[in-house]
């Protein structure tokens, strides 16, 4: 089936999700609306809908221009399947000690490896991303230097890539939340495709909000593999729910704006234990200090 998208930007997170809301009231009516912060630092944000239907160009420019945005680009999508066309093209990553691969490549993993299996799917977080390379390279390092996490959480989980690398190392029962139902039906799905059932739970919560956090809190590690302007809201639960020497393992930050993520935790006691970059990413190991 020949799907359609249409396409633009604007200044702001206020409008953007306001034309999100405008967005969805049309008819023909998309069948999903999409709203995203442009990761460049220019506070730019990209209004996308769907449709399977030629959407109708007029309404679009008129949103367009009573919103303030750009005009809207419109594109037809041939049907293709995205899944295995991306399995296809995945290969096996090592990050530290751990190996992340897929199906097809089982026969590949070394003997020495933590593996983990993660298909491509619905849900951010295959490990061919810089972003969680460098959360694992992270995990790797706090681990080869003795460092043994009793109370983990993952906070927007994605694919709980980053939960099952934890639970291959340590013990414990791990909290993988995540905002959206679609990446915690993913999450759970890998949970079991990877053996460790009864060893994460993964659930649907906004940042903290949600009584397993609390209950499992303090934390001594949080991965936290989002963007730079939800890590720097989530700053103060940071260390609300993170214990005195615990660590915060923070990316999904371009290299320019590791500088404002740093200094939002400095500002809630936490100092840099690590920061590195791999390419055009930096993750951030932030330990907190006592109260």
């Amino acid at each position: 089936m020949t799907t359609f998208t249409a396409l633009t930007t604007l200044d702001g997170r206020e409008p953007a999700e306001a034309l999100g809301e405008a967005l969805e009231d049309l008819t023909p009516e998309p069948t999903g609306v999409g709203v995203f912060e442009i990761e460049d630092g220019s506070g730019r944000w990209e209004v996308g809908g769907y449709f399977l239907e030629q959407p109708d160009e007029t309404q679009l420019a008129i949103l367009a221009m009573a919103f303030g945005a750009a005009p809207f680009a419109v594109s037809e999508i041939p049907e293709t399947d995205w899944v295995a066309h991306v399995r296809r093209d995945l290969h096996p990553i090592v990050a530290g000690r751990f190996f992340i691969y897929g199906a097809h490549d089982a026969d590949k993993v070394p003997a020495d490896a933590e593996p983990l299996l993660i298909e491509a799917a619905m849900a951010f977080g295959t490990g061919h991303h810089g972003t969680t390379q460098g959360c694992l390279q992270a995990l790797d390092r706090l681990a080869t230097d003795g460092f043994v996490g009793r109370h983990v959480a993952d906070i927007g989980c994605g694919t709980a890539v980053l939960a099952m690398a934890a639970a291959r190392i340590w013990p414990g029962v791990i909290m993988a939340s995540d905002l959206d139902q679609i990446a915690v039906e993913t999450a759970a799905a890998n949970v079991t495709a990877n053996d460790l059932e009864g060893r994460i739970e993964c659930f649907e919560a906004a940042g903290f909000e949600h009584p397993r956090h609390a209950a499992a809190a303090p934390y001594d590690l949080v991965f936290a593999n989002i963007l730079k302007g939800p890590l720097i809201e989530l700053a103060p639960d940071m260390a609300a729910h993170i214990g005195a020497g615990g660590y915060a393992v923070l990316s999904g930050i371009l290299n320019p704006q590791a500088d404002d993520t740093v200094a939002a935790y400095l500002e809630n006691g936490f100092e840099v234990a690590a920061r590195t970059e791999l390419g055009e990413w930096t993750t951030l190991v932030m330990k907190r200090l006592a109260a």
